[in-house]
């Protein structure tokens, strides 16, 4: 049974609140150097068609942190700058207008700057931050962990990432700084869920999930799904990203299906289709892709099922807001378990679509009555 999500703090990036019970939110980052600016720009804008709600990008240096000038104004989602041992660069940041960090305060302490004592530098970023009402994402990854942990645990320990991320808060939390969110990754599964595991028990902040490095294609998507979705559904976690080798709008798309599998997303269509075997009597493979191509956009929250035979089809039909059952050479429509038409294979589609379009107009008309 699906768990009581854990209610945590609020924070607020741009006009999005994280935590408390809100929305859980889905993100991604930006795939380029931070300095092509109009191809920030794309990704930003192909992540927000995709239905990201934040986007993180790298600040690396101080080119990228001039592009922040240039992005800020434009872009259609609020942002995350993404930032390691160069104070001044968060500081740059932050006056070019950003909704939010990603600091580890530890490796900007041990960073020397000239004349400037280690404490002063991580000071300046909290004024600044406090300020302009920023919030600040202590992110803790097993490939970037700290010497230090690495030198009492042997190795990253999910115990490892969770001793670094608490004295980090504690950092930030002795300089009167709580407006903050906290990450702690691994490309280990078992770690990852691990170490959120025991952070949740021990702070009541923001949560940010992902398993690092997850890789492309079915790898990635399996460690995320189990990762994400196992601690989502013991209740823990308020924003989430599924790091691909790939595109931005897969890793947002992957997100949503994580969420939609455990009814925390209920926009969109859920599409449930057999595996086939033996008795498949239509080009069920076939058939799938293009009622998939038909649906992919649609924000509506129903459900499709494409069956490819008599034994499973009419049980999905009762369940399905709309149905294709596959015959011998023809497809059954259903609209909640009630047969509506018959169609030649080659005429399915067809067939489905105006069901589609029935479905979707009595959705519209009612939501206009309300």
């Amino acid at each position: 049974m699906l768990k009581k999500r854990k209610i945590t703090r609020v924070v607020k990036i741009g006009d999005v609140p994280i935590g408390g019970g809100n929305e859980i939110v889905v993100q991604s980052m930006v795939k380029c150097p931070t300095e092509n600016v109009q191809e920030v720009l794309r990704q930003l804008n192909e992540a927000k068609q995709a239905g990201a709600k934040v986007m993180r990008l790298a600040v690396p240096d101080k080119t990228a942190a001039f592009a922040l000038k240039d992005i800020i104004p434009q872009t259609p989602l609020p942002l995350v700058a993404d930032i390691h041992f160069d104070y001044r660069l968060a500081l740059m940041a932050i006056d070019a207008g950003i909704h939010a960090l990603r600091i580890n305060p530890g490796n900007i302490l041990d960073s020397p700057e000239g004349n400037i004592s280690r404490v002063e530098k991580l000071e300046q970023v909290i004024k600044a931050a406090k300020a302009k009402g920023i919030p600040i994402r202590i992110g803790v990854n097993s490939g970037s962990l700290h010497p230090k942990y690495l030198e009492k645990y042997g190795y990253p320990t999910y115990e490892a990432l969770v001793e670094s991320a608490i004295d980090e808060v504690k950092i930030l939390e002795n300089m009167g700084f709580f407006d903050i969110k906290i990450s702690v990754k691994s490309s280990n599964v078992e770690d990852m869920i691990s170490a959120y595991m025991l952070l949740s028990e021990k702070v009541d902040y923001p949560l940010h999930l992902g398993v690092t490095e997850s890789g492309s294609g079915l790898s990635g998507y399996v460690k995320s799904s189990i990762g994400i979705g196992t601690l989502l559904y013991n209740g823990i976690g308020d924003t989430i990203r599924v790091s691909l080798t790939s595109s931005v709008s897969e890793e947002i798309k992957v997100g949503y299906e994580i969420l939609k599998a455990l009814g925390y997303y209920k926009r969109g269509v859920e599409l449930i289709s057999c595996p086939t075997c033996g008795r498949i009597e239509v080009n069920l493979f076939d058939l799938v892709e293009k009622v998939k191509k038909e649906v992919e956009n649609i924000e509506e929250n129903i459900t499709v099922a494409v069956m490819g035979c008599v034994v499973n089809g009419p049980g999905e039909a009762r369940k399905a807001d709309i149905a294709v059952v596959g015959g011998k050479g023809k497809g059954i429509i259903y609209r909640k378990g009630k047969m509506v038409k018959v169609a030649k294979e080659h005429e399915i589609i067809d067939a489905f679509k105006e069901v589609l379009y029935q479905v979707l107009s009595e959705k519209n008309t009612v939501l206009q009555q309300k």
